[in-house]
């Protein structure tokens, strides 16, 4: 019987409906063999889903996805990363600070846009106090301004939109680096979004295998068939490999559900041990 993965899921980027134990519980639901925990910038939540995976039988990699400096929106995912790194714990904590920054500007934004938003109330829905854009999405969903959290994206916080704040800590390169000091496997997440032409993505990826990037998401759950083809076999012209995901959110993304993404998403297991071959 064919074994099912899904190595892009976070949870403490959720409105606190799904905890990172309840992720895996969702996973094990799903009928899946392993996840990734991969929340934005931080891995608070991996030792809570990793004991839960092995108390219930659900494999549970230890890894974060960074938001990195870029004309458009790029993120690298982190693959069986040492959590107790000195470096990483030190570069989380800059990370954070640049987060809190964004969120002032994302909040001012949205206020000269004319809508009555706070730091407070994006703090009230994300219990652990690990807000992002998606939490403001949440508000002008809530409070009547938009239909759904999508839309507030589409609309006002995407990448190019008035309210969009871009800063970031890191540089692309800088990101692969940090993953591979912790012993980590390095791929580029959801490439779609980069916005790069075929020509771009392929020296952009070059460059950063040059660094030590691994792979590429060869799966994901915004993907068409045809993207899928393609990223694929540009990662193996390109000697790398793929990983590959549904981008969970818990209920910040209730259109997505884990291990099937938008509805058809089926993850072989031998991605993951495919990883696994080069981790350190």
């Amino acid at each position: 019987m064919e074994k099912y993965i899904d190595l892009h899921t976070h949870s403490l980027m959720s409105d606190g409906s799904m905890t990172p134990a309840e992720v895996v519980r969702e996973a094990k639901k799903a009928g899946l063999a392993a996840i990734a925990l991969s929340d934005h910038d931080t891995v608070d939540g991996v030792r809570e889903a990793m004991a839960e995976g092995e108390r219930i039988g659900v494999e549970v990699v230890p890894a974060i996805e960074f938001s990195v400096q870029s004309e458009t929106e790029t993120h690298i995912l982190g693959y069986y990363i040492d959590i107790e790194n000195p470096k990483l714990l030190d570069m989380l904590k800059k990370v954070v600070e640049t987060r809190r920054y964004r969120n002032r500007e994302t909040c001012r934004k949205l206020n000269e846009l004319g809508f009555d938003v706070t730091l407070a109330e994006a703090e009230a829905i994300a219990p652990n106090d690990f807000i992002g854009r998606a939490h403001f999405a949440r508000l002008l969903m809530d409070k009547g301004y938009t239909k759904s959290v999508s839309e507030g994206f589409k609309l006002y916080l995407e990448n190019g939109k008035y309210a969009y704040c871009g800063k970031q800590t890191m540089t692309d390169e800088e990101a692969v680096r940090l993953i591979k000091e912790c012993g980590g496997v390095a791929c580029v997440a959801h490439l779609h979004l980069t916005k790069k032409s075929d020509a771009e993505l392929r020296e952009f990826l070059i460059r950063l295998k040059a660094c030590g990037l691994d792979g590429v998401e060869g799966y994901y759950t915004e993907y068409t068939p045809e993207m899928q083809a393609k990223y694929q076999a540009l990662a193996a012209d390109l000697g790398l490999i793929i990983s590959g995901g549904t981008d969970f959110h818990a209920q910040m993304k209730p259109h997505i559900s884990i291990g099937t993404g938008l509805g058809n998403l089926k993850i072989p297991y031998s991605v993951l041990e495919n990883i696994k071959l080069h981790k350190k």
